[in-house]
C-alpha cells in the first residue's frame, strides 16, 4: 500500500523539469492556516526549506509563516523540556529518600521526554538537508503535478484522499484512502479516475510487511510474526513519475481540501518475493499529459498509460 514514499518535497524540481506553474496562493493557504489557525498537518522539512530563500513578496510571506510555526515549536518544546526536567529531578530526589515504582516509573518517563524534546529541538533548528527531510506519509502533505485550465500546475496535497462528495468523515472511516487500487478504480474511485489525475516524483517507497516474509521462508515453530519496514528502490533510475489521483473536497463553511491517493497494483516478481502484494505505479515521461489530461469517457486510454508503465527491477533493503 506505499505507506511511505520518499518523494521530491520541493516545488522548484517540478517547475525546473516540467516547466510548470506553481499555484502560490494555495501553498500560503496551507502555511497561513497551519500558523494561523493551528491546522493540523504534517509538512516535509524539504517542502518548507524550498522557501528558505524566497524570491517574491508572497513567498517572503510564506517564508514568514514557517518562521513562525518553528517559533511557536521551539516554545512548546521548550516548555516540554523545562517541564520534564523539574519532573525527573523530582524523582530522583525521591529516589534517594526511597526506591519507589512510582518514583522509578516518574524517572523514566521523565528522561525519554526529556530525550524528545532536545531531539525536537535540534531538528527543528537544524540547518543541514537530509534525505528523510523528503519522506511523507499518509496525511503529510506534498508538492503534486497536476493540469489546471490547460497549464502544468503545483499544487500542495494531502497524502490521504477524501473525494469530492463523500462526507467529511469519510477519509477517517476508511484511513486506506491514500492508496487507490487499480481494481477499484471504476468503483470506489468513481468519480476521480478519469477526471482528475496528477504525479508525484519519488525515488522510493515504504512497506510494512512480516520478517519472515521478506525472508522467503515460514515461520518457524512457535515463532510470532514480527512486522518491519522495507524500503523499494528501482535500480538504474532517478525519480519515478507515480501516477496519483486527486479531488478537491469542499463543504460550506469548511476550507478546500487538496488530497491525494497514489494508484498501486499488483507487485512484480521481486516486490512480491520481499512479502508484499502492491506496488506504486510509475508512467513513462512520454505518457505524462495523456494521464494529466484524461478524458472520461475514454477510460482505455487512461488504463493504457498505466500499462504501458515503467518496469524497473525494485531493490530493497531492510529499515527497520
Amino acid at each position: 500500500m506505499c505507506y511511505s514514499a520518499q518523494v521530491r518535497a520541493e516545488y522548484q524540481a517540478y517547475v525546473r523539469h516540467f516547466g510548470a506553474q506553481t499555484s502560490i496562493e494555495e501553498f500560503y493557504e496551507l502555511f497561513w492556516r497551519r500558523a494561523r489557525e493551528a491546522y493540523m498537518c504534517e509538512i516535509p522539512k524539504a517542502m518548507e526549506d524550498a522557501f528558505a530563500k524566497p524570491q517574491t513578496e508572497r513567498e517572503q510571506e510564506i517564508k514568514a509563516l514557517i518562521d513562525e510555526f518553528r517559533a511557536s515549536q521551539a516554545n512548546r518544546y521548550e516548555e516540554t523540556l523545562f517541564a520534564q526536567k523539574t519532573r525527573l529531578v523530582e524523582a530522583q530526589r525521591k529516589l534517594e529518600a526511597k526506591v519507589t515504582k512510582a518514583a522509578q516509573e516518574s524517572q523514566r518517563i521523565a528522561k525519554r521526554k526529556v530525550d524528545w524534546a532536545k531531539a525536537k529541538l535540534a531538528d527543528l533548528r537544524r540547518t543541514e538537508s537530509r534525505r528523510g527531510d523528503s519522506r511523507i506519509f499518509p496525511d503529510w502533505y506534498a508538492p503534486v503535478l497536476v493540469v489546471a485550465d490547460g497549464q502544468r500546475v503545483i499544487k500542495p496535497m494531502r497524502y490521504h484522499c477524501l473525494p469530492a462528495g463523500r462526507p467529511e468523515f469519510f477519509d477517517r472511516k476508511y484511513p486506506g484512502t491514500f492508496n487507490a487500487r487499480r481494481d477499484s478504480l471504476e468503483t470506489y474511485w468513481k468519480g476521480v479516475f478519469g477526471v482528475s489525475h496528477g504525479v508525484v516524483l519519488a525515488e522510493g517507497f515504504y512497506e510494512h510487511v512480516m520478517r519472515h516474509k521478506a525472508e522467503g521462508r515460514e515461520l518457524a515453530a512457535g515463532e510470532a510474526e514480527q512486522d518491519v519496514v522495507i524500503e523499494f528502490k528501482p535500480q538504474g533510475m532517478g525519480e519515478m513519475l507515480v501516477a496519483c489521483l486527486w479531488s478537491r473536497w469542499t463543504a460550506a463553511g469548511k476550507p478546500d481540501l487538496l488530497s491525494f491517493a497514489a494508484i498501486t497494483d499488483e507487485p512484480p516478481p521481486e516486490v512480491a518475493a520481499a512479502g508484499h502484494d502492491r506496488c506504486i505505479v510509475p508512467i513513462r515521461e512520454q505518457n505524462l499529459d495523456a494521464w494529466l489530461n484524461p478524458d472520461l469517457q475514454d477510460l482505455a486510454a487512461s488504463y493504457a498509460v498505466l500499462d504501458d508503465r515503467e518496469r524497473p527491477y525494485f531493490e530493497h533493503r531492510l529499515v527497520a
